[in-house]
């Protein structure tokens, strides 16, 4: 991930992966697994007090990890990929279930919104950070701040900008307006301790206003901050568990307060940060990663070494402590390999740096298999899932050697590093508008125009004509191009599930650049050039394009077919959710915008009725994905028809409104068609419902949906 001046997590701290380690004392079984190999590796089985209802009553344990651009597909078809590189993980997947190569993110693609969607089965209006890593919020007079993605699930919006903010709504917001479901819930219901290792937002993301609104304002934790900011990052921020009502493993732990969780949630308590955690999990020596390494940041100071410093040894070794003592739920986060962390730059495909990173990367997933192993903790009793949060657009020239692999002979760039895009100084010289606003800047750009004028007003009207015509020389190819390749208003932002129930997050529309720019707003000339390679970010997402937007999902254990590398099953992140409810025999508290996987379900892991008429339930779920998903079919084919209105310029704008009126009905009927749909799947899914009548309709209708859209996209 990219990080911009003043910004954190993508690049200052990526998701990070929360492992909370505890150790089940009260109503809890413990079982003396085969070949321990040390008493300080000893799995402890869920016993009684973790009910996983998985169809054959044989998952004791929950592995979940989310990569940072880790890739499957090969970014220079000499390297093997991301993937390849690292065997131990691959062919654990490949040989034990299943490695879907055609899963997909929501929009716009960055950590923040692609983690929050995989880990709840809801897509940003639904959960509140559509636009990350960071987003802007407008303020009464037309100005706006700057505000974090990252933050804790019950803070309110992280401002950056302001200490008195004008926006305090929970940075988490459901679609209607309150603190969105938390994705622990599930679990620590059925007496699972939940642990988060630098998974976003499960876990404190900072010590600004994460520490009052976890421990209080005048906490000890907050006299921390004060006096030692550094060595409080490193006791509270990143790791955390949760856990299961009146479980030892929380014997003074602090609230959990989940205030607008469906169905309450009261008397649960959590551990948040290394401090608490670590005294749990290892409570005799310092905590060490995979290679017997002490955890501790750059300073020096023991504990969370921050969200760049989530290499796969210290992440994994978080997971397998917590495994360990009593935490069979991990949700764990590791940081990218193709930047040198924490201050880069980046590396190209098969440059030495990345290689060498990759190399560790596949030998610690090689020791902590072989730890759980000796823990046992295998594919028999745990459902293990791994994805990358997204893709990544290289943006640089040709390798040297030409014929460059990597591995055995390194690969150089000469030309390296995203397209820094002055849009104030093309705006000012290219069509002379200098109309104030701010740009959350990305390669997928969000414009606020001062003022927040409406969305078919002149001003605004004008300023998107003006950009979607701008025209720069691309450094790296010399070609003359346009910078933006799509547009989206609120109109098509909606269809695309990035309007949330704060009005103020709402920006003036959407650019999705070339995906080799990352625009900005600077000077409003460009005596400094306004286009220029940046060495520092070579790696560019959020944008639409399929190397961005296209990721994997691999699934091990208990219920999952043995299928190897699927291309064939169009997925995206909402999906990973209800799949893993439906094979723990979990069932959550709302509704998701995902579906489960049928088809890498065994037979016996289906749901009856799907069992008994599998085909009829996925045709009804692959159209619903193409009908709902931000880069389904229904989805490209509107953000064409929007980027057509918001560049025309007919008289009266009447091109413009006939356009926009076309997306708002096409949104309209969508969302009354995959409302019908994801209820009858949900009811099949965990309410054994079956009606493939009407499975049969919606099918139909929803084809008859997509045949119009794509009609109605290549009209002139």
């Amino acid at each position: 991930m990219k990080s911009l001046p003043g910004l954190w997590r993508s690049c200052a701290a990526r998701i990070a992966s929360i492992v909370a380690a505890v150790m089940l004392l009260l109503g809890v079984g413990a079982f003396a697994p085969q070949g321990v190999g040390s008493s300080a590796h000893i799995a402890y089985a869920a016993g009684n007090a973790c009910q996983l209802k998985s169809s054959q009553g044989t998952v004791q344990h929950v592995i979940y990890v989310n990569f940072d651009n880790v890739h499957l597909s090969r970014d220079n078809p000499n390297v093997p990929s991301d993937l390849e590189q690292m065997p131990n993980l691959l062919n654990f997947v490949k040989n034990n279930g299943v490695m879907l190569s055609n899963n997909h993110t929501p929009l716009i693609a960055h950590t923040g919104n692609d983690i929050l969607t995989a880990i709840t089965g809801v897509y940003g209006d639904r959960h509140g950070q559509p636009i990350a890593n960071s987003y802007r919020v407008f303020n009464p007079d037309g100005t706006t701040d700057s505000a974090g993605t990252f933050a804790y699930w019950t803070s309110p919006v992280d401002d950056l900008s302001s200490k008195t903010p004008s926006d305090t709504k929970y940075t988490m917001l459901s679609a209607d307006g309150k603190n969105a479901p938390a994705p622990w819930a599930s679990y620590t219901r059925a007496g699972c301790n939940f642990g988060a290792v630098a998974t976003a937002n499960t876990v404190l993301e900072n010590i600004g206003i994460d520490i009052p609104t976890v421990f209080g304002a005048t906490s000890p934790e907050a006299q921390e901050v004060k006096a030692n900011p550094t060595q409080a990052t490193a006791d509270f921020v990143g790791i955390g568990v949760h856990c299961a009502q009146g479980n030892a493993l929380c014997p003074s732990g602090n609230p959990d307060l989940l205030p607008d969780e469906p169905g309450e949630y009261h008397n649960y308590e959590g551990l948040f940060g290394h401090k608490y955690v670590g005294a749990q999990i290892s409570p005799n020596a310092p905590l060490t990663d995979l290679d017997g390494n002490v955890i501790k940041d750059a300073s020096g100071n023991i504990g969370f070494p921050g969200f760049d410093g989530m290499s796969a040894s210290v992440s994994l070794g978080y997971v397998a402590a917590m495994q360990e003592h009593g935490v069979p739920v991990t949700y764990a986060y590791i940081s990218d390999a193709h930047d040198r962390h924490p201050n880069g730059p980046a590396y190209g495909p098969g440059e030495a740096g990345y290689v060498a990173a990759l190399k560790t990367y596949d030998a610690a997933f090689g020791k902590f298999f072989a730890r759980l192993a000796k823990d046992g903790i295998n594919s028999s009793n745990s459902l293990f899932v791994f994805t990358a949060d997204e893709g990544d657009h290289f943006v640089g020239g040709a390798p040297s050697p030409a014929n460059c692999n990597g591995v055995t002979t390194p690969c150089t760039y000469s030309q390296i590093g995203e397209l820094n895009t002055n849009l104030t100084g093309l705006l000012a010289t290219q069509k002379n508008i200098t109309t104030p606003f701010t740009v959350h800047a990305d390669s997928a750009p969000n414009v606020y125009i001062t003022g927040n004028p409406a969305r078919d007003a002149k001003v605004t009207r004008t300023f998107e004509q003006a950009a979607a015509g701008i025209t720069v020389t691309n450094p790296l190819t010399n070609a003359s191009e346009q910078v933006s390749h799509y547009m989206a208003d609120p109109v098509e932002m909606k269809l695309l599930h990035m309007i949330t129930a704060d009005p103020a997050r709402t920006p003036t529309f959407t650019m999705f650049a070339r995906p080799d720019y990352f625009v900005f707003a600077g000077a409003a000339n460009c005596n400094s050039a306004c286009v220029a390679e940046n060495p520092a970010f070579a790696w560019n997402h959020g944008d639409v394009s399929p190397d961005i937007d296209r990721t994997w999902l691999g699934m091990v254990g208990p219920g999952v077919q043995h299928l190897g590398v699927n291309d064939s099953i169009w997925t995206d992140h909402t999906d990973i959710r209800p799949t893993m409810m439906e094979l723990l025999g979990l069932k959550d508290d709302y509704s998701h915008d995902g579906r489960a996987l049928f088809e890498v379900f065994t037979s016996r892991a289906l749901p009856p009725a799907v069992r008994a008429h599998l085909n009829f339930y996925v045709d009804l779920a692959r159209i619903y994905k193409q009908l709902n998903a931000p880069v389904g079919q229904l989805a490209l084919d509107t953000l064409q028809i929007s980027t057509n209105a918001l560049v025309s310029s007919s008289t009266n704008d009447a091109t413009y409104t006939k356009l926009e009126n076309q997306i708002q009905q096409i949104n309209t009927q969508r969302n009354a068609a995959t409302s019908r749909i994801i209820a009858l799947l949900e009811a099949v899914e965990f309410g054994n419902h079956d009606d493939t009548q009407q499975a049969t309709t919606l099918t139909n209708q929803g084809n008859g949906m997509l045949k119009n859209a794509d009609q109605a996209a290549t009209t002139k």
